[in-house]
């Protein structure tokens, strides 16, 4: 781990993580997690993963998101401090296009985010599955890991 990494306040680690998305840096985003983070989706529908263990489980998540979802803002972001150390609740708003579709794409998130030693520990990611267009059910569904 660097120096630099290790003094990067959790609120903009978290920042740039959304850049990297944006930048469609799936690797960049990834190295932001510890080897051993933890990645939740307490609301995640069936078909798709509730939880992911270890960076190499969310490497292997992420790796086709940009063929699925052209992200293009997050217009609203909100970046709440708490009284847990290095532990952020997060309120924030995508917007962006389906790639196989082109229909516009938005969605509203909440998530809390544990950054220790400059990485991302645990990362709990309160997202809407009603507002998961049909188009992006179908492409990601098939290749969530099983129980």
């Amino acid at each position: 781990m660097t120096p630099t990494a290790q003094a990067t306040p959790p609120a903009d680690l978290y920042r740039h993580g959304l850049q990297l998305l944006l930048d469609k840096d799936i690797d960049g985003w990834v190295a932001l997690f510890d080897d051993h983070a933890v990645f939740e989706f307490p609301f995640a529908p069936d078909g798709y993963p509730k939880r992911l263990e270890g960076r190499a489980a969310i490497a292997a998540y992420m790796r086709d998101y940009p063929d699925h979802l052209d992200l293009h803002a997050f217009p609203h972001l909100e970046i709440h401090r708490t009284d847990a150390p290095g532990t952020l609740v997060v309120e924030m708003r995508a917007i962006g296009r389906l790639v196989a579709s082109g229909a516009p794409y938005e969605m509203a998130y909440i998530a809390v985010v544990t950054v220790a030693d400059g990485r991302i520990t645990h990362y709990r990611d309160y997202w809407n599955p009603l507002a998961v267009p049909a188009s992006l059910r179908e492409a990601k569904s098939p290749l969530a890991p099983t129980s």
